[in-house]
């Protein structure tokens, strides 16, 4: 039995299904499906570089596009992965082909699943930055209106685990306040290294637009460098 039907990454030549075994490891869509909404948009985009390669109609561009965002308000709804999903952009791609047929093979065109999974990741990653900083942002504003409460409050300090001078509680308070300034510029500088994306795929898509096939030679390193960044990695 074949596992063509399934859309499964690599299986369908076997004649025989996988074991149980093989399928709970390899599979992670309990982990990879909170990439769905930025899969989604970064395939929407290279639908749209494919056509401008001249791999796509436009009207196939546009097909692919409003199936993706059908397969998104399926998603955004609750839709749940079947067992043949495996990870997410499996389960995508299944869907795909339910909302508009074989023309959503044509997607994979000159994009590796590692160009998908590093780019999905980086996009989350950035969005994850941006939250984490607002939220932190908001909890020193908190801080910031306690302290001026807190101006003629007076509390012991400590050192060596003593009690020492005594302080305004303000002073106390926004102590707390700095360390997470540097926080977030730890924050920002992971959000830096996963946008370097913005620049790295800007120019994959410019170069395959120019093309008469969907990439080349010279458009293949900044897909490389996106997927095996040492400093987007190591943040």
């Amino acid at each position: 039995m074949s596992d063509h039907t399934s859309h499964k990454l690599w299986g369908g030549r076997f004649a025989v299904p996988t074991a149980a075994a093989l399928d709970a490891l390899n599979r992670s869509i309990g982990t990879d499906y909170r990439l769905w909404p930025f899969d989604i948009n970064l395939s929407q985009a290279w639908a749209v570089a494919l056509w401008g390669a001249g791999v796509l109609t436009l009207d196939e561009s546009k097909k692919i596009e409003r199936g993706l965002a059908a397969v998104g308000q399926k998603l955004l709804a609750g839709a749940n992965p079947l067992p043949s999903d495996e990870d997410v952009h499996t389960m995508i791609d299944r869907m795909l082909h339910e909302e508009v047929g074989d023309v959503a093979s044509k997607l994979h065109t000159g994009r590796s699943r590692n160009d998908q999974v590093a780019t999905a990741t980086r996009l989350w990653s950035m969005d994850a930055c941006s939250k984490l900083d607002a939220a932190t942002r908001s909890l020193q504003q908190v801080m910031l209106d306690q302290a001026s409460t807190l101006e003629d409050a007076l509390m012991p300090a400590y050192t060596h685990m003593q009690r020492a001078q005594p302080v305004s509680a303000a002073h106390w308070m926004l102590s707390h306040f700095w360390p997470l300034e540097r926080d977030r510029a730890r924050i920002a500088s992971a959000s830096r290294a996963a946008a370097a994306v913005r620049f790295q795929f800007h120019v994959c898509f410019s170069r395959a637009a120019s093309a008469s096939l969907p990439y080349r030679r010279t458009a293949s390193m900044p897909s490389a460098i996106a997927i095996s960044s040492p400093s987007f990695c190591s943040s």
